[in-house]
C-alpha cells in the first residue's frame, strides 16, 4: 500500500503505528464489511462476477485462518487486502477497496461490533434484572435496615433494596437501547469523507449489514465518534450502579454485618490465613469501574478538539471501547450470578432492622398523627429520647414533651397501643407505599417492573433478529458468486 508513494517504513515506526493487535476486535466484522462490499460492486457492475468469485472465495479462507494468519500491516484491513492480493493476485484482490476507504471501513467495522457487544449487554442486563426481580418476590416481608450516610436510618425489605436496583438497571438498559439506535448507523460508502464517484448502492450495503439506516453527511460518517463516546458513558453508568451492588455485597458479607453469604464460587482464600473467604469477584467489578470510567475519560480525550474528518488519533480510541465493553459485559453476567445464589440471613436481618433507633421516624411521624403536634416539635422530642437512651415508653415520652413543648402527649390521644405499633418494624413497613416498603406496593411495583422486561425482550428480540436476518441474507447473496 505504501510503495508507490512512500519509502519502507522502518520496523520501530510500524511497530508503534500499528493497531493490529486490538484490531482483533473487529476481525469478524471487517470480514462481513468486504463482504458486503464486493457483492454491491458486483450488483452495481463495478466489479465483474468472476472477480467477486475469486474475492469471496479467498475472503472466506481469511476468515477461517483467522487474524494469526495475516501479513504484518499497519491494521486489520491492510493486513487483509494484503493477503487477498497475497492470494489472488493485485489485478483482482485490488479490486476489493474499489469505492471505499479506510475510513469509512473502519467506521463500519467499529459500529458492526459494538452494536453486537450492545445487544449482548443488554441480553446479559435483562436477565440480571430478572433475577433481582425474581428474589423480590421471595423476600416481599424480609426486613433489613435502611441506611442514609452508612448510618441506620428506617427499616424497610430486602424487595423493596433490590427493587431499587432493578429500577436504576432498567434506566441503563434504555441507555443502552437509545446509544443502540444511533450506533446502528451504517457510514459505509463515505469513502475518505467526500463520497466516491463509483456509483455505489449505500443502501444497499446498508441491508447487507443490518443497519437502520445511513449517516447521510459522508465527512460527519467517517469523522463521527459520538457513538463511541455515547454507548462507553452509557457502560460506566452501568458500571457505577454494579459497583454499587458489589459494594453493598462486599459489606453485607463481613463478620460485622452478617446480613448475606456470598457464594464460593464467587469468592476466594487467602494463601497464608485458611479462614478467609475473600469477595473477590465483587471487588474485582468494583475495580473495573474505574477502568471503565478511566475508558470513557480516554475516548472524551481524544475525541476533543479534532478537526474534520478522520485522525489517526481515533485509532488509541477504539481499544478503549473494546476493554470498556467486554468489562461491562462480563460484570453483569458476573452480579446475576452472584445475586442470584446469595443466601440471606433473615434472622440477623430482622434483628439489625430495628438497632440504632431506626424506627425513630415513625414514632415522630405518630406523634404527629396521634396529638396533632407539629413534625418539628415531634422531630425534638423523638431526638431528644434517642438523645438520653432511654427506652420510648409512653411515660417517657410525656416527660420528654413537658420539657421541650410543656405538653403531655397523652393528654392529646397518644397511647402505649400506638407507641408499640410505631416501634414495630413490619407495622411500619406496611404502612408505608408510594413507591416504598408496603408489601402491597412492592407487589405493584413488581408488576410495572415485570412489564417493562417484558417490552424490553420483546424490542431486543427484534433488533437482534433483525441483524441476524441481515447475516442470513449476506451469506446468501455472497453463496451466489462463490
Amino acid at each position: 500500500m505504501r510503495k508507490a508513494r512512500l519509502s519502507a517504513q522502518p520496523a520501530d515506526v510500524l511497530r508503534f503505528t500499528s493497531s493490529i493487535d486490538s484490531d482483533k476486535w473487529i476481525f469478524d466484522a471487517d470480514i462481513n464489511v468486504d463482504r458486503a462490499h464486493v457483492v454491491m460492486l458486483t450488483e452495481e457492475g463495478i466489479i465483474t462476477a468472476e472477480t467477486s468469485s475469486l474475492i469471496l472465495s479467498a475472503i472466506s479462507v481469511i476468515q477461517k485462518d483467522g487474524i494469526s494468519a495475516l501479513p504484518p500491516e499497519e491494521d486489520i484491513h491492510a493486513a487483509i487486502e494484503s493477503k487477498l492480493i497475497e492470494m489472488v493476485g493485485e489485478d483482482t484482490g485490488g479490486r476489493m477497496h474499489t469505492g471505499r476507504s479506510r475510513n469509512d471501513e473502519v467506521a463500519t467495522c467499529i459500529r458492526m461490533r459494538l452494536r453486537d457487544e450492545l445487544l449482548k449487554m443488554m441480553r446479559e442486563l435483562i436477565g440480571l434484572r430478572q433475577v433481582l426481580i425474581t428474589h423480590a418476590k421471595e423476600h416481599i416481608e424480609t426486613l433489613i435496615p435502611g441506611f442514609t450516610h452508612t448510618q441506620h436510618a428506617q427499616p424497610t425489605t430486602l424487595a423493596h433494596h433490590l427493587l431499587a436496583h432493578a429500577g436504576a438497571l432498567a434506566r441503563d438498559f434504555d441507555r443502552l437501547g437509545g446509544a443502540y439506535t444511533r450506533v446502528n448507523q451504517s457510514p459505509l460508502g463515505a469513502a475518505a469523507f467526500a463520497g466516491t464517484g463509483f456509483p455505489v448502492n449505500r443502501m444497499r450495503t446498508c441491508e447487507l449489514l443490518g443497519f437502520d439506516g445511513t449517516i447521510e453527511n459522508s465527512m460527519d460518517a467517517v469523522a463521527a465518534r459520538d457513538f463511541m463516546i455515547e454507548s462507553v458513558a452509557a457502560f460506566a453508568n452501568l458500571m457505577t450502579d454494579l459497583s454499587r451492588i458489589a459494594a453493598e455485597l462486599i459489606l453485607w458479607s463481613t463478620s460485622e454485618f452478617d446480613y448475606i453469604t456470598i457464594d464460593d464460587r464467587y469468592a476466594s482464600t487467602s494463601s497464608i490465613m485458611p479462614q478467609k473467604k475473600n469477595p473477590d469477584v465483587a471487588e474485582l467489578i468494583r475495580g473495573k469501574t474505574g477502568s471503565v470510567i478511566a475508558a470513557a475519560t480516554g475516548i472524551l480525550t481524544i475525541a476533543k478538539a479534532l478537526p474534520m474528518s478522520y485522525n489517526r488519533d481515533l485509532q488509541d480510541a477504539t481499544p478503549h471501547l473494546g476493554s470498556a465493553a467486554q468489562d461491562t459485559l462480563a460484570s453483569v453476567h458476573m452480579t446475576a450470578g452472584m445475586i442470584d445464589t446469595i443466601t440471606v440471613n433473615k434472622e440477623n436481618l430482622a434483628r439489625q432492622a430495628t438497632a440504632g433507633f431506626a424506627m425513630a421516624t415513625e414514632l415522630a411521624d405518630t406523634l404527629v398523627r396521634s396529638c396533632g403536634i407539629s413534625f418539628r416539635t415531634a422531630h425534638q422530642i423523638v431526638g431528644r429520647l434517642v438523645r438520653t437512651g432511654v427506652s420510648p415508653s409512653l411515660e417517657a415520652i410525656d416527660e420528654i414533651a413537658v420539657s421541650i413543648a410543656n405538653i403531655r402527649l397523652s393528654d392529646l390521644g397518644l397511647d402505649g397501643a400506638a407507641v408499640a405499633s410505631a416501634l414495630d418494624p413490619m407495622a411500619s413497613v406496611r404502612t408505608h407505599a408510594g413507591g416504598g416498603p408496603a408489601p402491597d406496593d412492592v407487589t405493584r411495583v413488581i408488576a410495572i417492573f415485570e412489564d417493562k422486561l417484558d417490552a424490553d425482550r420483546v424490542l431486543l428480540d427484534r433488533r437482534s433478529e433483525q441483524v441476524n436476518l441481515a447475516m442470513q441474507l449476506l451469506d446468501r447473496e455472497t453463496a451466489k458468486y462463490v
